[in-house]
């Protein structure tokens, strides 16, 4: 039983599917999904999914940047480097919109594992495993309570994850990492090529921009959700991912931005403690930290004044585990390891961890506590080390410019020498080997 709907989830039903055991998922929350913001999938975790036989349809739907490229808060050029393909793996980077992986996922299980593969509405309660019975769940739905017998529980229930506070029980609450985060999805004109990452900022300041959809015109698709024919899954009806205002017109794309800002408890929005995680954000909260920003053609205040609803809030995580499971029970994704801050994008290592974890269950069968275990080796070090590899290579970088030339710079040379540029690009590049190891 896979406790969680979410990619993680999603991915590992595919997953166990694929290596002949048999996967039931239950989600506590109803569908259809939420809008969400836009997510990365590592070349690691796109070959996962091109493995599972969702190549092509990711293809249609993601966006493969061409190159990663860092910038202080003038909108000086720091550092580039080719993503994906670019770079030589052998499938590319991708960008989309979170809930159409989601959603993609999510009819792929349907047709392959059944209908009734996917349980929603249904929320782990408890959970009692012993060596005779296997994992006895207890689950809440439908207005009653109600208990099955898995083989094995795996929790992919995210950060407030159930399966986890069954296994830690009296672990303390997410913690706030001292960073307030917004987000917004915005149609907007290409910018700097239309397929470049920006990473910018500095002095605790951070703004993340990527495109999760192609321009829609020369024959590009239409937005998921609102295709025409008889294959759309949602066409033109309310279960769609992309709110009504946020449709591109011609010759646009969709962009996914990601704001951070570094705050004492006092000044937090909402006041000190707030931690509403669905909370919608406010322009005037967030614009007076990017005012004057411009990056290349890319006009900051007037992109974050043009999305149509902005999130904001804390950016909160959990300290490692000692240990992920016990037993025929696990975790994977955010239930396992909330990284903070988020290092690499959570969704590449979700990929992953159920990627892995069908493997090792497939091959320890029939003994699922094995697996587990060979699974926890494998994901669990690697994880913890990216945790521990704060503060990031980029935020350091960020930072020392900003520190060195608070008011900009003519080249890049001025602020940064030969050897810290390969200093940092060597760290960079660590780490983005480490999230992508399995």
């Amino acid at each position: 039983m896979v406790s969680g709907a979410g990619i993680g989830g999603l991915t590992l039903a595919l997953s166990l599917h694929a290596a002949g055991i048999r996967a039931a998922v239950v989600e506590a929350a109803d569908l259809p999904l939420p809008a969400g913001t836009g997510v990365s999938l590592p070349p690691s975790a796109v070959a996962e999914l091109t493995a599972l036989g969702l190549g092509e349809t990711l293809a249609h739907h993601a966006v493969a940047p061409a190159v990663l490229s860092h910038y202080d808060r003038h909108g000086g050029h720091l550092w580039s480097e080719p993503r994906g393909l670019g770079l030589g793996h052998p499938v590319p980077q991708y960008s989309i919109h979170r809930a159409v992986l989601q959603d993609l996922l999510l009819q792929a299980v349907r047709a392959r594992l059944g209908a009734d593969a996917v349980r929603t509405s249904t929320a782990v309660v408890r959970f009692h495993q012993s060596e005779s019975q296997g994992v006895r769940v207890t689950l809440r739905g439908g207005g009653r309570v109600r208990t099955e017998t898995a083989l094995a529980l795996i929790g992919a229930d995210g950060l407030r994850s159930a399966v986890r506070a069954g296994l830690h029980p009296g672990e303390a609450p997410p913690g706030w990492s001292g960073v307030w985060l917004w987000r917004g999805l915005v149609p907007w004109q290409p910018v700097l090529g239309g397929r470049t990452v920006v990473v910018a900022g500095g002095g605790g300041i951070r703004l993340h921009v990527h495109p999760v959809s192609y321009p829609y015109d020369n024959g590009a698709q239409s937005p998921y959700g609102y295709e025409s024919g008889p294959g759309a899954p949602y066409p033109g009806g309310p279960r769609a991912p992309y709110p009504h205002e946020s449709l591109p017109r011609r010759g646009q794309a969709l962009l996914h931005w990601t704001a951070s800002v570094r705050l004492d408890p006092e000044v937090l929005p909402g006041g000190a403690g707030a931690a509403d995680w669905n909370r919608r954000g406010r322009l005037a909260e967030v614009l007076p930290h990017y005012a004057g920003w411009r990056i290349g053609d890319l006009d900051v205040p007037a992109l974050l004044a043009a999305t149509p609803r902005i999130h904001g809030s804390p950016l909160v995580g959990r300290a490692p585990l000692t240990r992920w499971g016990e037993g025929r029970v696990s975790l994977i994704g955010d239930a396992a390891h909330p990284l903070l801050p988020a290092a690499p994008d959570g969704t590449g290592l979700a990929v992953l961890d159920a990627a892995v974890l069908a493997r090792c269950l497939a091959r320890t069968t029939p003994d699922r506590a094995a697996g587990m275990r060979l699974y926890e080796s494998h994901r669990a070090a690697r994880v913890a080390a990216l945790d521990i590899a704060r503060p990031l290579p980029c935020d350091g970088l960020l930072d020392l410019v900003a520190e060195r030339a608070p008011y900009g710079f003519a080249q890049v040379g001025d602020v940064l020498t030969a050897e810290e540029l390969h200093h940092w690009t060597a760290a960079h590049r660590s780490l983005e080997a480490a999230a992508e190891a399995w």
